[in-house]
């Protein structure tokens, strides 16, 4: 494994810090930007939920697709360690050099220290969820180097001086009028007459990126999928940026989380039918890119892969959540969850919004310090009905609720519910005293509201009815009905 030291100007702890969850919905938005918001997740998730339809209806296997992605996905869960090996010996042969980063402080140090070794202030990069999660861009400015983001939608959050709000479309919670002003505003070159029409603003986008693209001498990329057998990336993209970033520059560094893997080429045959459906409704990504090391006079001459940990081996020491590293970042489970249509990406917190955000942030940076995500759930289903791979997701949320830390009442009340649910005679006498005790109140409170509910409760239990109502017991419970029957 090599080594690196912090070159100057890199602060030694480096990046990976996702961010503590902010209250659903986050007090900072104001009423107008949530309803925007709101309308443009219930849009765009509306009609890819249509699109995914559609062409997953076309697919007469698609159960075995996905039942085989999951087969190989635990494949690699199982043989991680052999299969990094096995990885690192292919790339390496090909010309690539493999770098092994175990936190995102070293992961961006040997980033910092590739790109200055390449004689260079800039980078384009390819849009790279991992990246985002070690705090890459972060931590190259601090160290003096522009990093220029080149999938539009994060260029649009790059100049907003913004996060990313959904893994497909990270801008969703901008409109076109907002996006021409932050052209206007941040993007130099953009024409003085810009309109906010899409055509517009793309080739606005287009021209700003062109001479980015031209000029650029060392890349940053993300990968999709990473073969053990060959050496090979993968990386599938919808603009034909990435096609760009991974052919013109001089030299590419590509960052991948160790989870990327697959065992053999033959396994991307599985991966690509599932990921375009899943993700954006499509047969197969318009641009899907693969290299295996260094080809002379063709393409980047130096190739590089930083392979990071960054909390994985973690998660994979958990036979429960370890099946959150078979995602493959569809934002399938995103585009069918109410909660995340209800309180948009930012409320999570984290680079990975939504029910993959819920369970995979906890588990990569303490559930301790994330501990309202594993609630950021109503436990549906439906993220794992749709999810390509098979993820449980409702199965890991419940796992993550039990260790997530709880205060003492809280554990205290559990404890005797607990106590009181195992003996099936101490369960009926502990519902025949509640609905006595609330009878005269439940019998009021349905004349009054029409229903058998407080809208307030009294401290502690205020911090239930500050955002729903509290239920009082039925007149009659479903035992004492049945024996009736």
């Amino acid at each position: 494994m090599s080594q690196h030291a912090a070159p100057a100007g890199v602060p030694a702890t480096g990046g990976g810090r996702i961010r503590t969850p902010l209250p659903f919905p986050t007090a900072a938005r104001s009423a107008v930007a949530d309803d925007q918001l709101r309308a443009n997740l219930h849009r765009a998730t509306r009609t890819i939920r249509g699109k995914r339809a559609r062409v997953v209806d076309e697919v007469p296997d698609w159960a075995a697709l996905r039942d085989a992605g999951a087969a190989i996905k635990a494949d690699v869960q199982r043989r991680l360690p052999e299969l990094l090996e096995r990885f690192e010996a292919a790339a390496t042969a090909a010309g690539t050099r493999v770098h092994w980063a175990r936190d995102a402080a070293e992961a961006c140090r040997i980033v910092v220290e590739l790109t200055r070794a390449a004689g260079t202030d800039e980078v384009v990069k390819v849009k790279s969820m991992a990246t985002q999660e070690i705090e890459l861009n972060e931590a190259l400015a601090a160290a003096g180097i522009a990093a220029h983001e080149t999938d539009l939608a994060e260029l649009i959050v790059q100049l907003g001086d913004d996060t990313p709000s959904h893994i497909l479309v990270p801008a969703i919670h901008y409109n076109r009028a907002q996006i021409r002003d932050i052209f206007r505003r941040r993007m130099a070159d953009a024409p003085a007459d810009l309109g906010a029409e899409p055509r517009e603003l793309a080739e606005a986008a287009r021209q700003h990126l062109r001479r980015r693209f031209l000029e650029a001498r060392v890349a940053v990329s993300g990968a999709n999928f990473a073969v053990a057998d060959t050496g090979t990336l993968v990386v599938v993209e919808s603009e034909g940026n990435g096609r760009m970033c991974l052919t013109l520059p001089q030299t590419l560094i590509s960052v991948v989380g160790v989870e990327k893997l697959v065992p053999s080429f033959a396994d991307l045959e599985v991966f690509l039918q599932l990921l375009p459906r899943s993700s954006t409704g499509e047969r197969m990504n318009p641009y899907t890119s693969m290299w295996t090391g260094v080809t002379p006079g063709d393409g980047p001459q130096e190739v590089h892969v930083v392979l990071v940990d960054n909390g994985r081996s973690a998660v994979l020491a958990d036979p429960v959540g370890r099946s959150a590293l078979s995602c493959i970042r569809c934002s399938a489970c995103l585009n069918v969850c109410p909660v995340y249509e209800r309180a948009g990406g930012h409320a999570y917190g984290s680079v990975y919004p939504g029910p993959i955000g819920a369970i995979l942030s906890p588990q990569l940076t303490g559930v301790a310090d994330n501990a309202s995500l594993p609630y950021a759930s109503t436990l549906c289903g439906a993220c794992a009905d749709v999810c390509p791979v098979k993820i449980d997701i409702p199965e890991i949320l419940v796992h993550l609720r039990q260790q997530a830390p709880h205060a003492a009442a809280e554990r205290t009340a559990m404890r005797t519910l607990s106590w009181l649910m195992r003996s099936p005679r101490r369960w009926a006498l502990a519902l025949r005293v509640a609905r006595r005790a609330a009878g005269p109140l439940g019998t009021w409170r349905q004349r009054r509201a029409g229903a058998r509910t407080l809208r307030r409760l009294p401290w502690p239990a205020s911090a239930w009815t500050r955002s729903r109502d509290a239920p009082l017991p039925a007149p009659q419970t479903f035992r004492e009905w049945w024996e009736k029957q």
